[in-house]
């Protein structure tokens, strides 16, 4: 089969690589189906979508809503490719998925408005399907209701043109969306899982999504949370996208 190309912007070790652990077991898929590449270390460089059976874009410390002389000569790099990117994968309605920092990405494109309305703490988050959540073929894997993992600063205001809303939760109106047949974000991490969340609240405990005193009790939080469905998301992808 042709392989993924999963793209990354975690600059931390630990967390990058649990990231893409984490997308390589919800996926049932190896590191010979799963490519990585991490943009904050090196740039992207000529993507040739037919040489990918889709591409996965996992979450990461950027924002497009930071203030401009805020972001780094990475993050307006990295950004540049992944909107360059985005723009194709749209044209061609390939293949895509991403998570979290991918509503950041796509939400941003053809008339979307991604800001800091509706931005969610860390928690083990209610996600409810709306009607064409449930009939999509990717998202319709998940039941009506589930809980998800998430903890985000911003998040789609307005929807790009022509995306379809798939989801939300009850502080943030959307949770998910496809544009076209094939492109799709989500708010929430489909990967997540209690020993992956644990690890960033270490990690990110300094980038503002919470005091870091609360540390604990939100690993406390994590621990004795019910979160077992998203990582089907992440599996239907694999399983409807691969290409010989």
């Amino acid at each position: 089969m042709k392989p993924f190309l999963f793209l990354g912007t975690r600059a931390e070790d630990a967390a990058a690589d649990s990231e893409y652990a984490a997308v390589l077991a919800c996926s049932g898929l190896d590191e010979r189906d799963v490519r990585r590449h991490r943009l904050e270390a090196a740039e992207l460089g000529p993507v040739d979508l037919d040489a990918w059976s889709g591409i996965i874009l996992g979450g990461g410390p950027f924002n497009v809503s930071d203030p401009e002389a805020d972001k780094s000569g990475v993050q307006r790099r990295a950004e540049a490719e992944l909107r360059r990117l985005a723009q194709r994968v749209l044209d061609a309605d390939f293949p895509f998925l991403g998570a979290c920092y991918g509503v950041g990405v796509l939400g941003s494109l053809r008339g979307g408005l991604v800001d800091r309305t509706h931005g969610e703490p860390i928690s083990a988050t209610r996600i409810t399907l709306t009607d064409a959540g449930v009939a999509d073929p990717l998202t319709g894997v998940l039941p009506r209701e589930f809980d998800a993992f998430l903890g985000h600063k911003e998040a789609v205001t307005r929807l790009p043109a022509g995306a379809v809303r798939l989801a939300s939760s009850a502080a943030c109106p959307v949770q998910a969306f496809r544009i076209g047949e094939h492109v799709y974000a989500t708010q929430f991490h489909p990967e997540l899982d209690i020993e992956g969340i644990c690890l960033r609240i270490d990690t990110y405990r300094d980038h503002g999504y919470f005091d870091p005193s609360e540390a604990d009790g939100l690993q406390a939080m994590a621990r004795a949370s019910h979160v077992e469905h998203p990582g089907l998301l992440l599996a239907a992808f694999a399983e409807r996208y691969r290409r010989a």
